[in-house]
C-alpha cells in the first residue's frame, strides 16, 4: 500500500493543469449505455473509480479503450443487465447504469453501492423516481431489482436536490417518448456537462443547471464525441493549498466561473485570486488568514467536497470560526487527523468549530476518504516538517497523478510504499 511523504512548509508556484472532472466524466461514461453506437469522450481522468467505470462497462458488454485521457465504447453483441457486489462496491457512482439500463432493457439488477465512508448516502430518492416512471422494485440477496413493463414520461418531485438522482433520472427519460418533468433537482454544474452530452445525443434537455428539469425523450439515442468539463473540486484543493502553504500559483485548464463560492470565502480570508479565460491565478503570503466561517450547501453554495481541504486551510486562521456540514453525516473524519499535526478543532455532530494555531507540524496521519486525504495534502504541504500519509488510494480515486501536480508547483513530495 502506497504513502506520501511531504516536507512541508514551502511556498508553491509554477502553474498546474487541471484534469477533466471525475463526477462529470462518470455519469457521462454511464450514459454510453443509452446507444449502441460508438462513444467517444475526452479529457477524462486516469483515476481508479474510471478505471472501475471500464471495468464495470466491459463487463456488461462494452468493449472499451482507455488511454492518454480519452475513453472509447463500443457495443458487442449483447449487454448484460446484472451489475454484481464485486464490481459496484468500489464506488457509488456505479448505479449510474441503472437509468439507463432500465430505460433500454426494461430490467436492470444491481448490488447495493459502496464508495466513500462518510454517510448512508441512501439510494431510496433513486428508487422512488423510477417508481413513478412505472419500474416495479423488489431486493434479493442485496441486489435491487428494476423490472417494468414499459415506462411513462412523468412529472416527480425529488425530496432533496441528490445529484446522483437526478442524473440517473435524466438519463433513464433520455429513451422515453414524451417529456418528463424532474423537480427540485441538482443544480451543479456536472449536471449541466451531462445535459451537455445527452443532446448530443439526440434527446431535447432544458433547465440543466436550475430546479426544474425537462427532458423529452427520443426513441434511440446516437453515439457521442465529448470533452469532459474541468474538475472543480482539484481546482478548489490547489486553490486552497496553494493559499494554506503561501505563493503563487496559476492553475490551468479550468473555469473560474465554477469556484465563485470558493473565491469568495478565500477572498474574505485575504488570499489573492484573480480569474481569467481558461484559469486562475492564486497569490498567498503564507500567514495566517481571517477566520471564515462556511456552511456546505447543494450548489451553488460552498461544495461539501471542498469541505474538508477548508477546515485545513482555516486551521491556521488567526482567530476562530465554524464550518457546518449540511450534506452528509458523517463527514469530519479529517478532523482528528488533522489535530494530530497540531490543529485545534472541537467537532459536534455536524459543525467544527476551529480555534487557528500559529503553525501545523508535520505528523503521520491516515487518509479515510477522497476528501480527507485531499485536506491531508493541503495541511502537509503547510506544516512544518515531515509528514506521512497512509491510505493514499483514497486519493488516488478522486485527483490524477496529484503528487506530480503537487511536485510541478513546488511541493516536496514522494510516493513510497507502505
Amino acid at each position: 500500500m502506497d504513502n506520501f511523504i511531504i516536507h512541508g512548509g514551502r511556498a508553491m508556484s509554477g502553474e498546474v493543469r487541471i484534469s477533466g472532472s471525475k463526477n462529470a466524466a462518470l455519469p457521462i461514461l454511464a450514459a454510453t449505455m443509452l446507444t449502441r453506437e460508438k462513444c467517444e469522450i475526452k479529457n477524462v481522468p486516469d483515476l481508479m473509480d474510471i478505471k472501475s467505470t471500464f471495468e464495470l462497462l466491459n463487463y456488461m458488454g462494452k468493449k472499451c479503450f482507455f488511454g492518454f485521457n480519452t475513453f472509447t465504447v463500443h457495443e458487442s453483441a449483447g449487454l448484460k443487465h446484472h451489475a454484481p457486489y464485486d464490481l459496484v462496491r468500489k464506488m457509488r457512482a456505479s448505479m449510474l447504469v441503472a437509468g439507463p439500463l432500465l430505460a433500454r432493457f426494461k430490467n436492470v439488477r444491481f448490488s447495493l453501492p459502496g464508495g466513500c465512508s462518510i454517510g448512508v448516502r441512501p439510494i431510496d430518492i433513486h428508487l422512488e423516481a423510477f417508481k413513478k416512471l412505472g419500474a416495479a422494485v423488489s431486493y434479493e440477496r442485496g441486489d435491487v431489482i428494476l423490472t417494468t413493463a414499459g415506462l411513462k414520461p412523468a412529472r416527480l418531485k425529488f425530496r432533496f436536490p441528490s445529484v446522483g438522482a437526478t442524473e440517473n433520472l435524466m438519463m433513464c427519460a433520455a429513451l422515453l417518448k414524451g417529456t418528463t418533468v424532474l423537480e427540485n433537482c441538482a443544480r451543479e454544474p456536472e449536471i449541466e456537462d451531462l445535459a451537455r452530452a445527452l443532446i448530443q445525443m439526440g434527446a431535447l434537455v432544458e433547465g440543466a443547471g436550475t430546479s426544474v428539469i425537462r427532458i423529452s425523450g427520443a426513441a434511440a439515442l446516437k453515439g457521442l464525441k465529448y470533452t469532459v468539463m474541468p474538475d472543480r473540486i482539484e481546482t478548489g484543493t490547489f486553490m486552497l493549498a496553494a493559499a494554506a502553504a503561501g505563493g503563487t500559483l496559476k492553475l490551468l485548464n479550468t473555469d473560474a466561473a465554477l469556484m465563485t463560492p470558493v473565491t469568495g470565502a478565500l477572498k474574505k480570508a485575504g488570499v489573492g485570486v484573480i480569474s481569467e479565460k481558461g484559469g486562475i491565478t492564486v497569490s498567498s503570503s503564507g500567514g495566517r488568514p481571517r477566520p471564515v466561517s462556511i456552511t456546505t450547501r447543494p450548489h451553488p453554495g460552498f461544495p461539501t467536497d471542498l469541505q474538508a481541504p477548508w477546515v485545513a486551510f482555516m486551521s491556521r486562521a488567526e482567530g476562530v470560526c465554524e464550518v457546518h456540514e449540511a450534506i452528509f453525516e458523517n463527514r469530519f473524519m479529517h478532523a482528528a487527523e488533522l489535530m494530530r499535526m497540531g490543529a485545534d478543532i472541537t467537532v459536534t455532530d455536524r459543525k467544527a468549530v476551529i480555534r487557528g494555531v500559529d503553525r501545523l507540524l508535520g505528523a503521520p496521519v491516515m487518509a479515510s476518504d477522497i476528501r480527507a486525504g485531499a485536506a491531508l495534502l493541503v495541511a502537509a504541504a503547510a506544516a512544518r516538517g515531515k509528514s506521512i500519509i497512509r491510505r493514499i488510494y483514497h486519493i488516488d480515486r478522486g485527483y490524477e497523478k496529484i503528487e506530480n501536480k503537487l511536485r510541478l508547483a513546488g511541493v516536496r513530495i514522494e510516493r513510497v510504499k507502505g
